[in-house]
């Protein structure tokens, strides 16, 4: 685990070395320094590719950065890298790591949400884990918490109190109430559903359909 997280620190480091030749090449600026939205040293319409700290709320379209805030980091577009704030708030498409109360990615999410209440406005690819996790479109890849949610077709793994899927869900469900509409795995808890009926609809402590 030490080694990891050494490989990922170098990583970053690295990467913010690199990020101000890039913001040069591409028009984007390499450090955001934000008070509170307008009182920010880059305005809002503009790009970061490097580093953005933000006290209150800070606001930026495309972001290429190590996110840091207090308060409320804001991405109007496509965000890449890795946010550390009470609110991590992306409008569009998100790879990143995101560490926060709440975590939020418009379009679709590739990486990690870690925080109390974590949701993806559309597909997923990685890892929720919170309180509540939320994702409206597929999820592949695992969530973890208390309530999780997942609207399309999804395939991993659910751990937590309720799952409940709108759609396929091919993996496992491990919770106390598991639900879904088509199911291809298994279902492990005390109350199981499983909407296709095949080979049964509800099960106590364990469902399955393959």
């Amino acid at each position: 685990m030490k080694k990891k997280l050494t490989g990922i620190m170098v990583l970053v480091l690295f990467g913010l070395m690199l990020a101000p030749q890039a913001a040069q090449a591409a028009g984007e600026k390499p450090i955001q320094l934000a008070l509170f939205n307008p009182v920010q040293l880059v305005p809002e319409d503009e790009a970061i590719a490097g580093l953005r700290l933000t006290v209150l709320y800070g606001v930026n379209s495309d972001v290429t950065s190590l996110d840091l805030a207090l308060g409320v980091n804001r991405t109007t577009g496509t965000y890449k890298g890795l946010q550390l704030a009470l609110v991590n708030w992306n409008e569009q498409d998100s790879s990143a790591l995101q560490f926060g109360l709440l975590n939020y990615a418009g379009g679709d999410a590739t990486g990690l949400q870690y925080g109390t209440v974590n949701v993806v406005g559309n597909d997923l690819k990685g890892m929720q884990w919170g309180l509540v996790n939320w994702t409206e479109g597929s999820m592949h890849g695992m969530q973890y918490g208390l309530l999780n949610v997942s609207k399309g077709e999804s395939i991993g793994f659910d751990l937590g109190v309720v799952n409940y899927n709108e759609g396929s869900f091919k993996g496992l469900m491990l919770g106390v109430i598991n639900y879904t509409q088509s199911l291809n795995g298994l279902q492990i808890g005390l109350i199981n559903y499983n909407g296709n009926k095949d080979p049964l609809e509800l099960m106590v402590l364990v469902n399955w359909s393959f």
